[in-house]
């Protein structure tokens, strides 16, 4: 049996690796010249395959899709994934925070060994071949798929089709989101594609601010460094209350980074609702309110307010130059008021970074229009995996770890489907 899988991203490849174990003649084609390019980008300053975290923590990550993917994460979850690079020949070790890598921190090598065995498997690879959907939409949906090729338009056929087309960020990469027309007119259901991982604009100040929310003066001195050791809290627009410590870095436009990717659907999705977010930033964790106005209420005798703030409060740099770009000259040089800002300094996020920006994508092929082997029930025989899907996951490991799940149970379920003579 021939098997097309259309996208050469983690899924597309896992599944074309499970479908060639299994007997399978595979077809893998892409749009780009090479497959695995936003792999490799993943890869950049290490490769975070998974987490070590326990399975039930691990779980909580998928949010409103944990029930659907729980089942193919038990199938291939960190451990599975940790075996599998091993496999290849590629060791693992679990870092300080729990974010698994390869030993060598690098994406290439196990790329490389992975499509070795691939190809050795009898795996055909088709780069530049941009999938335009199908010559006639009332035939079979594994028969006529088009292709856009250097050499023109093409038809294929097969028996059955894995689509693992990713999202629509990193559309310089491969993934911008053509797919959704295409089957929305094959009368599948998709949830909109929202930016998730993504970083957010401030708001802008009404001292003026330019477009970016920013001062000018702020955003040329501080875009791109760190703001480290940092508590974030906000309530979404359910009511809820979410807090967390970590870092985040000024962007042009507003913070982006781990902290900010980590609650990036919450404080999307509220801003979608409420049309803005205030966030409550602790600058000083490790510091009581009262022991920082204490402090900041002693005397600074000849010395500078920028040296008495960090010898008092422990704010330099980046933190000095954010209390200053959010508060009036009043309530700077209120030693209770600059106190309570250091405490829980107010920042209203006013909307995401474009789609084309963020890490990943939210929404895409809902679960409902998929049966318990990812094939669509609206197209018999067409299977869908990765990020494509109708999930998303924050960074740490997650979001690869279900674009091999995915990948891996779209495979299975095209070789089930097959071998069970296409029922």
């Amino acid at each position: 049996m021939r098997v097309v899988v259309i996208g050469g991203g983690p899924a597309g490849l896992i599944a074309a690796d499970m479908l060639a174990a299994r007997g399978h003649a595979v077809d893998l084609y892409d749009a780009m010249p090479s497959v695995g390019r936003k792999f490799l980008l993943a890869g950049i300053g290490g490769l975070n395959l998974t987490h070590s975290e326990a399975p039930e923590i691990f779980l909580t990550r998928y949010g409103e899709r944990r029930r659907e993917l729980e089942p193919l994460l038990a199938a291939f979850g960190a451990t599975e994934l940790r075996a599998w690079a091993t496999g290849l020949g590629v060791e693992t070790f679990v870092g300080s925070s729990g974010r698994v890598f390869p030993t060598e921190m690098k994406a290439a090598p196990l790329l490389r060994a992975w499509l070795h065995r691939l190809r050795s498997a009898g795996v055909r690879f088709r780069p530049r071949h941009r999938w335009l959907g199908w010559q006639d939409e009332s035939a079979l949906a594994t028969r006529g798929l088009r292709f856009a090729t250097p050499d023109g338009e093409i038809g294929v056929d097969a028996d059955a089709v894995v689509l693992a087309l990713g999202g629509a960020s990193w559309a310089k990469l491969g993934s911008d989101g053509a797919w959704v027309p295409r089957l929305a007119e094959r009368g599948v259901a998709i949830a909109p594609l929202r930016p998730a991982n993504c970083g957010f604009d401030v708001g802008a100040r009404e001292t003026g601010a330019g477009a970016s929310g920013w001062s000018e003066h702020f955003r040329t001195r501080f875009a791109g460094h760190p703001l480290k050791s940092v508590v974030l809290s906000f309530t979404d627009a359910r009511g809820d209350r979410h807090q967390r410590a970590g870092e985040c870095m000024i962007s042009d436009h507003g913070l982006e980074g781990s902290l900010i990717y980590a609650l990036s659907a919450p404080l999307r999705d509220t801003i979608a609702t409420a049309g803005a977010v205030t966030l409550s930033l602790d600058l000083a964790p490790g510091r009581s309110l009262e022991r920082l106005a204490d402090e900041l209420s002693r005397p600074r005798g000849t010395r500078s307010v920028a040296s008495h703030l960090q010898s008092k409060a422990g704010i330099a740099g980046v933190k000095a130059g954010l209390l200053r770009e959010c508060l009036s000259p009043a309530e700077f040089a209120s030693p209770a008021r600059l106190a309570a800002a250091i405490k829980a300094l107010p920042l209203a996020l006013v909307a995401p970074r474009p789609l084309d920006e963020a890490i990943s994508t939210a929404g895409g092929v809902v679960f409902e229009d998929l049966d318990e082997r990812l094939m669509l029930r609206a197209l018999p025989g067409v299977f869908c995996c990765g990020e494509m899907l109708d999930w998303e996951a924050p960074t740490g490991g997650y979001l690869l770890t279900g674009c091999f799940a995915t990948g891996l149970a779209a495979g299975l379920g095209a070789s089930d489907w097959l071998e069970a003579g296409g029922r």
